[in-house]
């Protein structure tokens, strides 16, 4: 199975659901490529646990001011309306559920909406971090992801293996294969790539995909499929 969407293309995908005005954050790593992709006439306000909201996108190569950072520890730039605060107020604004929406990475998503998106071990993350308060703070929490690990092993499973980030928190994920909604336990298939047959895509999953309705095809810019 070798066609898959790239990083930028699933980014890409996920962006196109963020409602014009709506409240975000997107976790460290992968998901901060969601900001690139706003579509015309849309604009997300973007938050950061490190106590920013509203910042802009990223500043050329050597515009950098490493004074103003995402939680990432990436550069970030300033927009009319840019406010600071203390950490304390940032998670407050969380936990406060004053997002809108959380997108995250993930290593495991269970068919019950439960995330695993940290692990344990030499080369695992050293902590939940803030996640474990974005997954139950902000009002829609998504995920994108691989399909697949680099192994082959699905990542949409019954139940993680990994520790939990949270429990039942996820509604959607949006893979390089598919866009999975979890609906009442189980996972209901909303889009999947024209190439791949319901066999493949099943195959390729740890658990149930339903089908509801007409199931979409995913289609991305394919000028994103090599960036």
């Amino acid at each position: 199975m070798n066609q898959k969407l790239s990083n930028a293309q699933i980014a890409w995908r996920a962006a196109q659901d963020i409602e014009d005005g709506a409240y975000v954050n997107l976790g460290i790593g992968f998901p901060e490529m969601v900001a690139r992709f706003q579509p015309p006439g849309r604009e997300a306000i973007f938050h950061t646990e490190n106590g920013v909201l509203g910042f802009g996108r990223a500043p050329e190569p050597g515009q950098e001011d490493w004074d103003l950072i995402n939680a990432g520890k990436k550069a970030i730039t300033l927009k009319p309306g840019t406010a600071f605060f203390h950490h304390a107020d940032s998670f407050a604004m969380v936990r406060g559920g004053h997002l809108d929406v959380a997108i995250l990475g993930a290593y495991e998503v269970a068919e019950t909406g439960d995330l695993a998106n940290w692990s344990t071990g030499p080369k695992g993350v050293p902590a939940v971090g803030g996640a474990m308060d974005l997954v139950h703070g902000a009002k829609r929490v998504a995920v994108i992801t691989d399909h697949v690990t680099k192994k082959g092993q699905p990542k949409l499973v019954e139940r993680c293996t990994l520790p939990l980030t949270g429990v039942g928190c996820v509604t959607r994920v949006y893979s390089s294969f598919a866009v999975v909604d979890i609906e009442g336990g189980r996972f209901v298939l909303r889009e999947k790539l024209p190439s791949l047959s319901m066999e493949e895509l099943q195959n390729a999953t740890g658990a149930k995909l339903h089908v509801e309705g007409a199931v979409g095809d995913l289609i991305c810019p394919e000028e994103l499929a090599d960036a």
